[in-house]
């Protein structure tokens, strides 16, 4: 071998024997094995090392894009479905933050926090293997991602922006941009607590492109593979978007809810992405039934979900943009790309604003949002929404796009995924060593396992079961069962009711107390105390934040 990868996995290091016995060994040898032949399989014989293009969107809901049932026009989403593979079964951690502290560390958020504290990105793990390491997009921490393992980063470190203007201060001709907060943003590896682009054309799904761009294009001819993470910030709200991109979609949201529901379910069962008999459609939740909504109301939620699609175009529009790069480079074909969403569509509709909100909806001076009746559009055929543990909330939409190396072509993995697979399967095509360069004390190992068996249509190997915590929702799965707890416990049999139809923990109490305390295990595992005095710990701080407000 070339080097021996050092890590750590119950105190055992893969540089020297375990000091273990009988059978301690084979339990001891599990972790062991499987990151030898991740080393074995890529760096000793020889395959080429994919780039890796992961593209990640905010707040987009599983049936929005075209391959996955939806209306909206996708075509370069599409044309990766066509040769690669569609996951039916990929989870995320239903909330913007933790999403992306999973699956840049590969842990489950709740053994770290917002700073990726005591984790190793992937930027750390993938640069010392000989990557560039790109980030151009979201960043929902406050620290510069140039400062764990990423060579450049360009983009919104928070939540949430105006996308037009991300700042507060107005330019020449314009009023003050609609926001909840000034946006702080990073260029040029200078941080800017308030962005406000010279460019009136400045627009953040394309300037996150153009900047990618950029990089590509400077390391294009050195020989050394990518890593480029693009994490748009659409289509999470304030719904923006290019008039030219809205016109696309006048009158294809005119019948409403219900009409635009049903259409994409039907679409669904047809493509083979679902069937009807263990995937009935949920029932729908409108805020207000679409016929009992005025003749204004009705214009005003035609005209936000087409600028939401409007947004959802722009970002294919910008995708295509950069397939046509590598193309044109001749990187396309070695290039692994992922395509996914950080939770379910987002039915939150704020209404502090700062700034002027006078102007067109959709425009610098708006700040609409899609709200939970087109959000359950979203998530056809799912119900709930972003923050919820049910499959609304976290399950995505993921295409795995790969010429040189997925031979699953135009298929769907339909086996449960998490995000935090993320991690291994890049450790595994890269060659790389956990935790690579990470100075952060106590990492731990992923949490994950390599999605790189889907490439060939084999199942993957995961003897855990998954769990999932945020706010009052929780979760866990193994195998086909499911317990999701919104305000109580319930269960679910995915295999017969991926929609989550049939509560079945009154017929199955054992099951589900079983399932229940696997779950209050894992959290004090990961986070040091039980679920109950965490809550506590929550409400007292609160208390105390409010008493030492002014």
């Amino acid at each position: 071998m070339e080097e021996f990868l050092i890590f750590e996995w119950n105190n055992i290091r893969l540089n020297e024997p375990p000091k273990v016995t009988g059978l301690e060994h084979e339990a001891a040898m599990k972790p062991i094995s499987l990151f030898v032949i991740i080393f074995l399989s890529v760096s000793c014989f020889g395959a080429e090392r994919p780039n890796i293009l992961l593209v990640l969107v905010d707040d987009m809901g599983f049936s929005d894009i075209g391959c996955y049932g939806g209306e909206i026009n996708t075509p370069n989403l599409d044309k990766l479905a066509s040769s690669g593979i569609r996951y039916t079964a990929m989870r995320n951690t239903a909330k913007c933050y933790t999403t992306r502290a999973s699956l840049i560390s590969g842990l489950y958020f709740q053994r770290t926090d917002r700073e990726f504290s005591h984790t190793a990105t992937l930027g750390e793990v993938l640069r010392p293997s000989g990557y560039h390491t790109f980030w151009s997009g979201k960043h929902h921490a406050t620290f510069i991602p140039t400062t764990r393992g990423f060579d450049r980063f360009y983009g919104l470190v928070g939540g949430a922006c105006n996308f037009w203007n991300p700042g507060g201060t107005p330019r020449p001709g314009e009023k003050e941009a609609a926001r909840k907060s000034s946006a702080s943003w990073v260029v040029d590896g200078q941080f800017q607590k308030d962005y406000s682009p010279e460019d009136k054309n400045w627009y953040a799904t394309d300037a996150i492109t153009d900047t990618a761009l950029n990089w590509l294009k400077e390391t294009e001819d050195d020989g050394k593979p990518f890593f480029l993470y693009m994490a748009y910030t659409a289509p999470h709200y304030p719904l923006h978007a290019w008039p030219e991109d809205i016109a696309k979609y006048e009158g294809v949201y005119d019948a409403g809810y219900d009409a635009i529901r049903s259409a994409r379910y039907k679409r669904q069962l047809e493509m083979g992405l679902f069937n009807a008999k263990t995937t009935p459609l949920s029932e729908a939740t409108p805020k207000v039934p679409w016929n009992e909504l005025s003749a204004e109301e009705k214009k005003k939620e035609i005209r936000c979900m087409e600028i939401y699609a409007a947004m959802i175009d722009r970002v294919d529009q910008n995708l295509g943009r950069v397939f046509d790069q590598l193309k044109r480079t001749g990187k396309f074909d070695n290039t692994l790309v992922l395509f996914l969403s950080d939770n379910g569509a987002c039915a939150e509709q704020p209404t502090k604003f700062i700034g002027d909100v006078s102007g067109e909806l959709g425009g610098l001076n708006s700040f609409p949002t899609v709200g939970p009746s087109w959000a359950n559009v979203s998530n056809t055929p799912f119900r709930f929404y972003k923050k919820d543990s049910y499959e609304g909330g976290i399950n995505t939409p993921m295409i795995a796009h790969w010429p040189n190396g997925i031979k699953q072509k135009g298929s769907f993995f339909r086996e449960t995924c998490h995000l935090i697979d993320i991690m291994p399967t890049c450790i595994e095509l890269a060659g790389a060593a956990y935790p690579g360069e990470s100075p952060t004390p106590h990492v731990k190992p992923p949490d994950g396992v390599s999605i790189q068996p889907s490439f060939t249509g084999k199942s993957l190997n995961r003897s855990k079961p998954l769990f999932w915590e945020f706010g009052g929702g929780a979760a866990t799965q193994q195998g086909d069962m499911k317990l999701v707890r919104k305000k109580t416990w319930e269960l679910y049999d995915l295999s017969k009711d991926r929609t989550e139809t049939v509560n079945l923990a009154g017929k199955l109490p054992k099951h589900a107390a079983h399932m229940e305390a696997q779950w209050h295990a894992w959290f004090k595992e990961c986070t040091g105390m039980n679920y109950a005095a965490y809550k506590a710990k929550l409400e007292s701080n609160k208390t105390s934040n409010k008493k030492s407000s002014p």
